[in-house]
């Protein structure tokens, strides 16, 4: 029994002790005797960490956005320039085309003038070459017609000498048959 006493004892002290501790109000930041301790405190946390942002973080962090602005801006000049310069050379590339355009017109218009002349030359003395050739032929043309004709008129002097030698049966002069044949 008695220790059965010490147990029931030892456990209303320690009841005792809980009822103590939940009337003194449980966390000890919301205990009013506490408070000036605690803005104490507050206003050096603050001050301390201000002084830390202030000195070393907000400088560093002012550093890299201005830095990163720097960057942007030296970005964007060299984009400027480098837009310029893509600028710069399709306008020399679109002057290199029609100078090579007018270029190959040109020599295009000289060979054509070239080939003209030349064709003209060449027509020039095919002409030639042709009149010469017909006026050959004409001459050779005419030779044999009066060639022929002479022919045809010994024949038909023959041929009239034979007939009145066999209707007749006498030889005709040559003057005779050539005052018969019609003049040419």
């Amino acid at each position: 029994m008695t220790a059965y006493l010490v147990s029931l004892t030892a456990a209303a002290a320690e009841t005792a002790g809980k009822a103590e501790e939940a009337k003194s109000g449980g966390l000890p930041q919301f205990d009013a005797s506490s408070f000036p301790s605690q803005i104490f405190w507050l206003v050096i946390m603050f001050g301390l960490l201000y002084w830390i942002l202030s000195t070393f973080v907000l400088p560093k962090v002012g550093g890299m956005i201005e830095e990163r602005r720097d960057r942007i801006a030296d970005d964007l000049d060299t984009a400027a320039e480098f837009k310029r310069k893509a600028e710069d050379a399709e306008k020399k590339y679109n002057q290199d085309l029609a100078d090579a355009k007018a270029k190959a017109q040109s020599i295009a218009a000289e060979t054509r003038e070239k080939l003209d002349s030349e064709i003209a030359e060449m027509q020039a003395d095919a002409d030639a070459k042709a009149e010469a050739d017909i006026a050959s032929a004409e001459g050779r043309i005419a030779e044999m017609k009066s060639q022929a004709t002479a022919k045809v008129r010994d024949a038909a002097k023959e041929t009239t000498r034979a007939v009145v030698e066999a209707l007749i049966d006498e030889r005709p002069t040559e003057d005779a048959i050539a005052a018969a044949m019609p003049q040419a």
